[in-house]
């Protein structure tokens, strides 16, 4: 997996997290969840044993780090902009108040639509795809569908072109 998809998932977590249960200090909320992360995926390596015991973790790696920091501003940037992408999913998703969508979707959806707003950096096609990916394998079986409908609908209204060089 590249590292952009890893901490595009690794920020829909975190998103999610957030979502259901704001911090009251996002810093310190942030630093737990990579600590966690890195406890996580330590744990994986050694096939799940001693689940029950918290490893002492080495510093973090290149890959860590490049993870994080690419997933850390889009993390701050959907929770600054969160009241825009969310009118921006009302008014497309016809019949589909924010509440009622599964929590992963309206999440992925804050995702790529603060990533086509703000970061020019990231070509529209390139959020929706991995918006759609992410869809499909975190959330339901017609999320894929459900999230791209929406997210070409905002294509749409760019005043940037949907693709190019990223």
């Amino acid at each position: 997996m590249g590292k952009r998809r890893d901490a595009r998932e690794r920020a829909i977590q975190f998103l999610f997290q957030f979502d259901l249960n704001p911090p009251e200090n996002l810093d310190e909320t942030l630093g737990q969840f990579w600590e966690t992360q890195r406890q996580a995926a330590l744990l994986a390596d050694k096939d799940g044993a001693n689940w029950g015991e918290v490893p002492e973790l080495p510093p973090p790696t290149a890959e860590d780090l490049l993870v994080r920091e690419f997933a850390e501003p889009l993390i701050r940037g959907v929770i600054e902009h969160r009241a825009e992408c969310d009118a921006i999913i009302a008014r497309h998703a016809k019949n589909w108040g924010l509440p009622r969508m599964a929590a992963v979707d309206r999440n992925i959806l804050r995702l790529s639509i603060f990533e086509m707003l703000h970061r020019d950096d990231i070509p529209p096609v390139v959020s929706i795809n991995e918006a759609v990916d992410i869809a499909k394998k975190y959330s339901t079986e017609d999320s894929g569908k459900f999230v791209n409908g929406i997210l070409d609908k905002v294509k749409g209204e760019l005043l940037r072109p949907a693709r190019g060089n990223v």
